[in-house]
């Protein structure tokens, strides 16, 4: 497999014994869509700490444009061009949706800027692509904490996206929302992949099939198996430990 963006390389990562992940190897290419489903205790969120500085594994390395993340502090990995979205929305409820999507894209993060429209004219141009992307145009000026549940998905994805990374972690982006805004944002992060890598780890299983990507499934802290989303839903291994279940998944 050719060197990608991001690169897990035999990672292993041990809780006071409990492997959480073993031996972990993924290869992710820039501009690609990838989503990653496992059962309960699969290790994903430990996968996205990982990756993003929050955890440090006991073996193996993390490269994301072919420099080792490891030892680095989760902001300058941030910095770097690394994203993450949590399954809860964490946006400002008091401020707008436009000053939220402000503070996102403005350089250097000063929030006293907004008060005096500090915002030069390619950041406000910037501001009002990325409303129209998440549909949010109508509501500029409503309170974020206004928001339905799914907007406020879509506004923070609209804010990891002003801060122009080039790698999306994406966790649990449809919890709670209805379908018409789970087929929206399968729509959005599709459409968000070429310009950005994106990672999404989720369980409802349409909405995976719906992003059409390749599937990654995890396993007891490792890669179970690999391919289209037909693929893995027949695959006895994933029907056995998950696929084949009903228990939720809280990681």
């Amino acid at each position: 497999m050719t060197s990608g963006l991001l690169e897990l390389c035999g990672i292993t990562v041990s809780f006071d014994g409990f492997l959480a992940l073993r031996d972990l190897n993924l290869n992710l290419q820039p501009g690609e869509l990838r989503a990653v489903i496992g059962p309960n205790g699969a290790g994903k969120t430990t996968f996205l700490d990982v990756i993003t500085g929050k955890v440090a594994p006991s073996e193996g390395d993390v490269l994301f444009k072919g420099r080792s993340l490891l030892g680095r502090p989760e902001h300058r990995i941030a910095r770097l061009g690394i994203g993450r979205k949590f399954q809860s929305p964490r946006v400002f409820e008091q401020l707008t949706v436009r000053e939220n999507l402000a503070l996102a894209v403005s350089r250097p993060k000063q929030p006293w800027t907004l008060l005096i429209g500090g915002l030069r004219s390619s950041q406000r141009d910037r501001v009002q692509h990325l409303m129209s992307i998440v549909n949010l145009q109508k509501r500029a000026d409503w309170l974020a904490g206004a928001l339905s549940h799914g907007q406020k998905q879509w506004l923070e994805i609209a804010m990891l996206v002003g801060q122009d990374p080039d790698l999306l972690l994406v966790d649990e982006p449809v919890a709670g929302l209805t379908d018409e805004e789970t087929d929206l944002t399968a729509d959005l992060l599709k459409s968000l992949a070429g310009d950005h890598t994106v990672l999404v780890i989720e369980h409802d299983m349409e909405f995976i099939r719906r992003l059409d990507s390749p599937v990654t499934v995890l396993h007891q802290g490792h890669v179970l198996c690999e391919g289209t989303m037909d693929q893995v839903q027949v695959d006895p291994r994933v029907i056995e430990v998950y696929l084949g279940t009903t228990e939720d998944d809280s990681k």
